[in-house]
């Protein structure tokens, strides 16, 4: 469950960069729409094999009202952090929004929780914090490379990716809280709320893009409706990818402990990168500087999760 939620966090992507010359806030609304029906399905499924109070339905049942508003913010707010995610790699590519914005959303976590709980060795932590910002520096400088060979480089893309991952990193404690406070949410349960909360705050933080786009004209709701099925299917599908890698992760840390579920998990801007490298050409023709800089992100981010990992475990 681990690698598969690490391979399939660093996998949805593939399905927007599958679509050509459509606009992500278009797709976004099939992707927030696959995200919930697949947390349901997997609630119902999965989730419900047991007859106890942990099953899907009796969990729901039995939860605070609290725990079920903490997940639903916890979704708006990823919900918001990956909108932009999407908008990076539109503008940017898989191999240099994927790594920056997790790598700073890495940075915020393990910050934010020691802040808030001070537990785990605090030189490892500091370490892997330095790692961190090292490999997202590096990510920066290869993308910068771009230009010397004539290719589009943006900074609004850069400034993109790093609000999306400062928002991706306060989203975890919202799902802390829902899941270990009082009458607490299952892993399917917390799933459910979560993408219910994504898929809800489209109405918010979705239009509003659609109105005022990061990038081209704003475009409107019937551009949705006169799309393909091919495009309508490509988005469910990033949905259900991305759906079933988080109910994987959050089953798996209740079974072996979140510190290496958590370091699993986060080894999915790798896989991102080598999608965006190996299979989209993204740095085709860049020049052995910029390789290099690409190496040498993948060791200091590699390095990162492990001391993170080793700090909380």
């Amino acid at each position: 469950m681990m690698i598969t939620s690490a391979v399939c966090w660093g996998s949805w992507a593939n399905t927007y960069k599958g679509v050509k010359n459509y606009r992500f806030e278009l797709f976004y609304w099939d992707y927030a729409i696959g995200i919930f029906v697949i947390s349901l399905v997997l609630g119902y499924t999965m989730g419900s094999t047991g007859h106890d109070a942990s099953s899907f339905a009796n969990n729901i049942h039995s939860a605070d009202g609290s725990n079920i508003a903490y997940a639903l913010g916890g979704g708006a707010l990823f919900n918001l952090a990956n909108l932009l995610l999407v908008a990076a790699i539109d503008m940017a590519g898989l191999a240099v929004a994927f790594p920056i914005s997790i790598g700073i959303a890495l940075v915020v976590g393990v910050v934010l929780s020691y802040a808030f709980q001070p537990k785990g060795n605090a030189l490892f932590l500091g370490l892997g914090v330095i790692c961190a910002v090292v490999a997202v520096t590096l990510d920066g400088k290869a993308y910068g490379r771009l230009a010397a060979i004539g290719r589009s480089v943006s900074r609004r893309s850069i400034v993109t990716c790093i609000v999306s991952g400062v928002l991706m990193g306060l989203w975890a404690p919202f799902m802390a809280h829902a899941m270990t406070h009082g009458h607490s949410l299952g892993p399917y349960s917390a799933a459910a709320f979560l993408t219910l909360g994504a898929l809800l705050s489209c109405f918010i933080w979705n239009i509003y893009f659609m109105k005022h786009p990061l990038v081209g004209e704003p475009v409107s709701i019937p551009g949705f409706f006169h799309s393909s099925i091919p495009v309508h299917l490509l988005g469910l599908l990033g949905g259900f990818v991305w759906s079933i890698a988080t109910v994987f992760n959050l089953v798996a840390a209740s079974l072996t402990g979140y510190a290496i579920s958590y370091a699993i998990g986060q080894s999915a801007p790798m896989v991102a990168a080598l999608w965006g490298i190996l299979v989209w050409k993204e740095f085709n023709g860049s020049g052995t500087r910029a390789k290099l800089y690409l190496i040498l992100m993948f060791v200091f981010y590699g390095l990162a999760i492990f001391l993170v990992a080793r700090a909380n475990g």
